[in-house]
């Protein structure tokens, strides 16, 4: 592995003092990975580059404002930023996936409303509204799993190397984040397909 002259603390250091080039020598020295981070999770090229750029204004932002105390952890710290910035941009997205239980029974699967009726079509726009507040409420290792492999479509692989955990363990998350939302919804009284695969 490269050693580098200089540490990244040491840059952070010297930026703090006023030395802008110390900044950039740490964006050059990070961004390649960084970028690898974000397209893993939103897998478009466009996007990733937007959201680079808003993960180093983020940390720009932390840094003079005096709010950085990850010290010599610069690497996971920036990419801790990168990660929860993917993550935000698919919060924000309003796809409305079949989210299927760990029971095997479907979220929404019997929502299947007439497309004339602006009343079923509330109906269904809030309890998609409710899903989303639930899944929030999830713990945030289990709410992260769940968002990642329903909403972006990830695989178990790619969620795994993204949260940096093994795949058993990713797939224990999300194993109990649907266990939780069942309860949740269940709680709430939301309706879901408890037909299909009966227990």
């Amino acid at each position: 592995m490269e050693k580098y002259k200089i540490s990244d603390s040491k840059l952070v250091s010297l930026y703090i003092k006023g030395n802008e080039e110390a900044f950039e020598q740490l964006l050059n020295r990070h961004k390649a990975r960084i970028y690898t981070t974000i397209y893993l999770i939103v897998k478009d090229n466009y996007v990733a580059e937007d959201l680079l750029q808003e993960t180093f204004v983020k940390a720009i932002n932390t840094i003079k404002g005096g709010r950085y105390n990850e010290e010599g952890k610069f690497l996971p710290w920036i990419t801790r930023i990168a990660h929860n910035l993917s993550i935000d941009y698919f919060r924000k997205d309003k796809r409305y996936p079949t989210v299927v239980l760990e029971d095997g029974s479907k979220v929404f699967n019997t929502l299947e409303f007439a497309e004339d009726s602006v009343e079923s079509f509330q109906i269904k726009q809030d309890t998609h509204s409710k899903l989303r507040d639930l899944i929030q409420e999830l713990p945030e290792a289990q709410k992260e799993v769940l968002i990642m492999r329903h909403y972006m479509d990830m695989s178990f692989q790619e969620i795994a190397e993204s949260t940096g955990v093994s795949i058993n363990t990713a797939l224990g998350r999300m194993r109990y984040a649907l266990i939780n939302l069942r309860k949740k919804m269940k709680q709430y009284n939301i309706a879901y397909d408890q037909n299909i695969y009966p227990r």
